[in-house]
């Protein structure tokens, strides 16, 4: 990243992204682009740590991981963020803060040796030892979704056997018979329920990763 050089429409991503401030003006990025070095000279200039560009600018080819489907269905979502670093501490307790903000859960925090994690159900932070430092693994998924899914397909399954079995036994009483089509259509609506549900919660979740992500690569 060192050598590579940003365009202007680039330039004015990345310190959008470093600050909240507005974009920097057209005519600041030459007709070869820049680079990080420069942009973080211009930066510092106006208040804007080094590491705020860098960041930045890693985001930029920063391609969001899509949510791991089972049937088609986004069922799991995950993050990985390398740090390259050893995180504090101090740093490591603000991370937990800032995961009970933004998931809005309390969640456990819990460590052995250089591992630490903080869970709120299936929704899981993991510190873990690289190489180069250590990376923080963000994942979740859909608990209740298979199973909401698994007793809406039995319903079904057990309104039609059902029906099958009453019409073979020439005893097609009316009353069961409407019985077993409200069976059949309560587990319509749970299979109905998770398809619809999924996608908006899967969205949900990846953009929480994102926001957690985006913090912690500007630390």
């Amino acid at each position: 990243m060192p050598d590579r050089r940003f365009n202007e429409a680039e330039v004015a991503a990345i310190f959008e992204r470093a600050t909240e401030a507005p974009r920097v003006e057209q005519g600041q990025a030459s007709g070869e682009g820049m680079t990080l070095a420069e942009l973080q000279a211009i930066g510092q200039e106006v208040g804007i740590l080094p590491q705020r560009i860098a960041a930045a600018a890693r985001s930029l080819d920063r391609v969001p991981m899509a949510p791991r489907r089972v049937f088609g269905l986004p069922m799991a979502v995950e993050r990985t963020v390398e740090l390259n670093r050893r995180l504090p501490d101090e740093e490591w307790e603000r991370l937990v803060v800032l995961l009970r903000e933004t998931f809005h859960a309390r969640g456990r925090v819990a460590g052995e040796g250089s591992l630490r994690q903080w869970t709120n159900g299936s929704l899981q932070a993991l510190l873990e030892p690289t190489p180069t430092g250590q990376r923080v693994r963000l994942r979740t998924f859909k608990s209740d979704g298979p199973p909401r899914m698994a007793s809406g397909f039995f319903m079904i399954a057990v309104a039609v056997t059902g029906v099958v079995v009453i019409l073979l036994s020439s005893a097609g009483d009316p009353a069961v018979l409407a019985i077993m089509g409200g069976v059949a259509a309560l587990g319509a609506t749970m299979i109905g329920s998770v398809i619809v549900s999924l996608p908006k919660w899967a969205r949900l979740r990846q953009q929480q990763m994102e926001d957690v992500a985006a913090k912690l690569e500007s630390l």
